[in-house]
This record gives C-alpha cells, sequence and structure tokens, in this order.
C-alpha cells in the first residue's frame, strides 16, 4: 500500500523482519534440548553491506551511497561453530529469551507507529470530526 508516503509499505517491511525473527527465536527455544541443533539467526545486516552496489536512489552528492527502493530477502544463518552444551547444542537460552524481549519491544513500536498512521487516514478521511 503507497498511499501518501513509503512509510506504511517500510513500516510493513519491518514486521514482517520482526515476525520472521520471532519464529526463528521460537524455533531456537522450541530446540534447546535438541542434541546437535544450532541456534539460527536473522541476520538482515549482512544483506545490505554485500549488495549495497545493488541498490540505486536519487543522489545529490557523488558521496552518497547507491540505493534502492526494493527491499532485499531476510537471511536466516546458521552457526556451526559454536556448542553450548555437551550434546551439541548451540542454544543459549537466556541469549535467546533476550533477543525474544528485545524483538517483542520493536514489534510493539512498529504496530504503535502503524496503528497512528492508519487514524491519522481516518481522521483524514473523517474531514477531521
Amino acid at each position: 500500500m503507497n498511499l501518501f508516503s513509503n512509510s506504511i509499505t517500510s513500516l510493513e517491511r519491518g514486521l514482517d523482519y520482526a515476525a520472521l525473527k520471532q519464529k526463528t527465536i521460537a524455533d531456537n527455544i522450541a530446540n534447546v534440548d535438541t542434541p546437535n541443533y544450532k541456534a539460527k539467526e536473522v541476520n538482515f545486516k549482512e544483506i545490505l553491506e554485500n549488495n549495497q552496489n545493488d541498490f540505486k536512489n536519487n543522489r545529490t552528492d557523488q558521496r552518497h551511497f547507491h540505493f534502492s527502493a526494493q527491499s532485499p530477502n531476510h537471511v536466516i544463518m546458521t552457526a556451526r561453530n559454536m556448542s553450548y552444551n555437551e550434546n551439541g547444542n548451540s542454544v543459549d537460552l537466556d541469549a535467546e529469551m533476550s533477543k525474544m524481549a528485545e524483538n517483542q519491544i520493536y514489534y510493539n513500536a512498529l504496530t504503535d507507529r502503524l496503528s497512528s498512521k492508519y487514524a491519522s487516514l481516518t481522521n483524514i478521511i473523517k474531514g477531521g470530526r
């Protein structure tokens, strides 16, 4: 949905990212006792760094980076060389719970902002009444 700006689309993409991250964290927590299970992580930053030259934008200065309106796909990475438990499992339950709480705060902030965008649009449609 591209009504007046790309902010609603950006918020929706942020929610997609938060949902994917939540699912990945929940998978890690569910497999905390599974032998040889390796924790997974959603890595968004690596995609931006690797695909920096693929993005395009309207640059006002030659020193600015190139970006495009395309949203890169999210990547789920697996750490293979780590092991926290004797059974080869690499899930740190405390770290995963901390990541889940952080992701929940991020998700709540996005939903609050999206809700206020839609409330503003509703107010405009009603003529400010």
